[in-house]
Formats: C-alpha cells, sequence, structure tokens
C-alpha cells in the first residue's frame, strides 16, 4: 500500500490517481491524524507525506513511518531551498524532496526506485465524452454577457505569439432559430486509452482542480458535465491550454455573431451553405469575405478563452480528470497562467449571492501557510495588494471590505480569489 497524505484533496486525489493507474493500491488521507491512524491499521510499503498539515506537521508522521522503517518522500509548498532538502533527507531520513509546483512523473520515478509497483493498472478506457454540437440554448442558458481583453497568448504547430486587439464584448445569444443540421464542426469522442481517469462532484471546486493540474504539472484533461451540456478543458503542463464545448452558443460562427464580427442572417448564409458543402463555417465566413484569414486565430483564441471562462459561472455539475498528451496535438494554445484564470473567472462570473456564501462578512481570514501561487503569478492590482497585507486574522472581512474603499462586491470578489487561490485562508 502507498500512503498519501496530504490536506489538498484534489491534489492528494490526483495523485492517487496517477499512482494506481501505474500499478500501486493507494490510501489518501488530508490529516495527520488520519494518517497516523491509517498506519496504525495497515504499514504501508511507502509513503508520499506533505510537511505542512492542518493538525500536526508532517514530520510528526514522518517520525512514525521512519520507526517502523517506511521509507516516505516529502513534497511541500513552504520549504524550499538546498538546506530544507538537506535537513528533510539527513535529519528526517526522506528518501526524496519534491517541491510544489513539481513533475508528477518524476515522483512517481522515485518511488519506483524505492517500491517497484506490483502490476500496471489493465487498459480500460473510462473516460468517454462526446462532443457533438447538438445542444442548443433551449437545452442551457449560457452567460449572458462577458467582456474579452483584445491581448491574448497563442502558440501552435509553427506559431508563438502574441495577439492584440481591441476588447471583445461577447454578447448574450439571440433567442433560438430552428436547429441547422450542420456538420460537427467539433465533434471529438475523448476516450482515454489506459483507463487513467477520476470522477467526481463539481461543487465551488473548479479552482483547486485547476491548481491541482498546476501543482503536479500535468497534462491531461478535464471533463465537466452538466445536464447535457459538456466541456472539455486540456492542460499541458499544468497550464489550461485548450477547450471545447457541446454547447450550440459555443460555436465559432455563434461567437463570431455574439460578438458583433458578423450579423445573424450572414451566420445563417454561411451555416447552411458550411452544411451544404460539409466544410467548416469558417472556410466560408473566410470564402465570403466576412472573415480574414490572419484573423481566425485571434478569434478561435477569443473563443476558447470564452469557454474556459463559462464553465466558473457553473456551481453544480460532475468532473472527470485523465491524463493525456492530447492537448499538444490542438492546433492552437493559450499561454494562460491558472492564477490568472481563476482570478478573471471568479470576478467575471461568481454573482454577488455565490461570493456571499462562499465568504461570510463574519469571518475572519489569514495568510495560508502553504500557498499554492506566488504573489507574482497573481497579477493584483496595487488596492488589492494592499488588501492583502491587511490580512492578519483580526480583522473580519466586513472590515477588510470597508478599508478597501471599492465597492463590497469587488471587494468581495477578490477575498473570494485570493482564498480560491489558497493564497488565505479561513482563520480556525
Amino acid at each position: 500500500m502507498l500512503l498519501i497524505v496530504d490536506d489538498n484533496r484534489e491534489l492528494a486525489d490526483l495523485l492517487a490517481q496517477i499512482f494506481e493507474e501505474a500499478g500501486y493500491r493507494t490510501k489518501t488521507c488530508y490529516r495527520g491524524k488520519a494518517a497516523l491512524d491509517a498506519i496504525a491499521a495497515e504499514t504501508p510499503a511507502v509513503a508520499v507525506v506533505d510537511i505542512l498539515l492542518p493538525d500536526l506537521v508532517g514530520h510528526e508522521v514522518a517520525k512514525v513511518l521512519a520507526a517502523k522503517k517506511v521509507p516516505f518522500l516529502f513534497v511541500t509548498g513552504v520549504f524550499k531551498g538546498a538546506k530544507h532538502s538537506l535537513e528533510g533527507r539527513s535529519r528526517h531520513g526522506a528518501s526524496g524532496w519534491f517541491e510544489k509546483p513539481f513533475e508528477a512523473s518524476k515522483l512517481l520515478e522515485a518511488v519506483r526506485e524505492i517500491v517497484p509497483a506490483p502490476k500496471a493498472r489493465p487498459r480500460q478506457p473510462e473516460f468517454e465524452v462526446e462532443l457533438d454540437i447538438d445542444v442548443d440554448e433551449r437545452e442551457y442558458t449560457p452567460i449572458a454577457a462577458l467582456e474579452l481583453t483584445g491581448r491574448i497568448s497563442v502558440s501552435g504547430p509553427s506559431v508563438k505569439a502574441v495577439l492584440t486587439g481591441e476588447d471583445v464584448q461577447l454578447r448574450a445569444p439571440p433567442a433560438p432559430p430552428p436547429l441547422l443540421r450542420a456538420p460537427p464542426l467539433l465533434r471529438r469522442e475523448e476516450v482515454s486509452p489506459d483507463g487513467r481517469s477520476r470522477t467526481g462532484d463539481l461543487a465551488d471546486n473548479l479552482p483547486q482542480l485547476f491548481t491541482a493540474f498546476w501543482q503536479l504539472q500535468e497534462t491531461g484533461e478535464l471533463g465537466l458535465q452538466r445536464g447535457k451540456v459538456k466541456k472539455v478543458i486540456y492542460f499541458e503542463k499544468g497550464q489550461p491550454v485548450f477547450a471545447l464545448s457541446n454547447l450550440a452558443a459555443d460555436r465559432f460562427g455563434t461567437f463570431l455573431m455574439r460578438v458583433g464580427k458578423i450579423d445573424e442572417a450572414q451566420l445563417t448564409r454561411a451555416t447552411t451553405e458550411a452544411a451544404a458543402r460539409k466544410r467548416r463555417t469558417g472556410d466560408i465566413l473566410i470564402e465570403m469575405g466576412l472573415l480574414q484569414d490572419a484573423e481566425r486565430m485571434y478569434y478561435v483564441a477569443q473563443q476558447v478563452k470564452s469557454i474556459l471562462y463559462s464553465v466558473f459561472a457553473w456551481r453544480e455539475g460532475s468532473y472527470t480528470m485523465s491524463f493525456q498528451a492530447k492537448a499538444r496535438h490542438e492546433p492552437i494554445r493559450l499561454g494562460i497562467h491558472p492564477a490568472q484564470l481563476i482570478s478573471r473567472g471568479i470576478k467575471k462570473l461568481y454573482t454577488p449571492e455565490r461570493l456571499q456564501r462562499l465568504l461570510a462578512l463574519e469571518e475572519r481570514l489569514v495568510e495560508a501557510k502553504d500557498p499554492a501561487y506566488r504573489r507574482e503569478d497573481l497579477e493584483l492590482d496595487p488596492w488589492e495588494a494592499n488588501l492583502l497585507s491587511r490580512i492578519d486574522g483580526h480583522r473580519t472581512v466586513a472590515e477588510l471590505v470597508a478599508r478597501a474603499e471599492k465597492p463590497s462586491e469587488m471587494a468581495i470578489s477578490t477575498l473570494v480569489t485570493l482564498l480560491s487561490l489558497k493564497v488565505v485562508e479561513k482563520r480556525g
């Protein structure tokens, strides 16, 4: 049995999935006391232990493991540098030292050197998402409007650039016309060839799922589903780089209409022609002179960005994580740091009611002992940095909001963002 001890549930579960796919039987604990109970019940063959736990220090777990002659590896997001690494090995007897974010594959290699996996899991496809575009606005009402900044970093097989244009105002879609049986432009069957997948409920934990991919520098995909609506987010080395959707409002042609690039009549002509000739709508729009070929990458990137933002409006649903290199084969990849995506997604799409549910005015915050991101990753405005500096565990959220000298919704949104990024945490 391989023991995993980390208070970050999404990260611990993701690690467990990776090790189980490699052939290990795992036991996951989110608290130090639970880990001690697990060790007493069954001595593990090897362990991966986070140093900073909510109830006790990981060193206490390490002492028990060392007494039982169980090899273990430390992971940490706080104690960084050669000095801490050397101390972890010499003083506490750790077999390895990994600083977050780290590549999960390297941790797996280190564990294999200590305890070879008994047998790899049989390859059984578990993750299947068919992205036929057959869901229209009558099935699901998308977000009403969204502002997308005109600067966007992209890369592809033959290009890596920062594209700039005017800020894009994504309008609400019109009332749905009769369904046109156009070819499914984004049709995909997302089948994991090796069965490396994990499914769970989506309940305000989307930022934590993004962060888990980032801290383990994983390449793979996150499938999200709510009712008939399905969206897939692709990650490459921990960064979200692409997204697909089966929602009619997310089609490329509809997106162009919603940002004012084309009108409804032009879209109808283009989709009808595309269906008749079995061509992509984008190609037809270029032939019609309504879209320049040089513009296509910019608008596709903005379309992908809008899909990424849209999932932050989801309060419930289900998710499936799987690990593969499919993101590398997409024609375009975004360059957006997960901390910045999470921050913008919360500020753009969390409603006041949702913000209030996640963070009450009477609660108190403290700076996180084990932050998931560095300060330089956050892109804080000066007033937000000042607000963060006032968090000391004594002031209530209401007091912090009053001192921010900004609209209360804006200040609370920033505090919820810092909480979701695990830069701060609730006191007690």
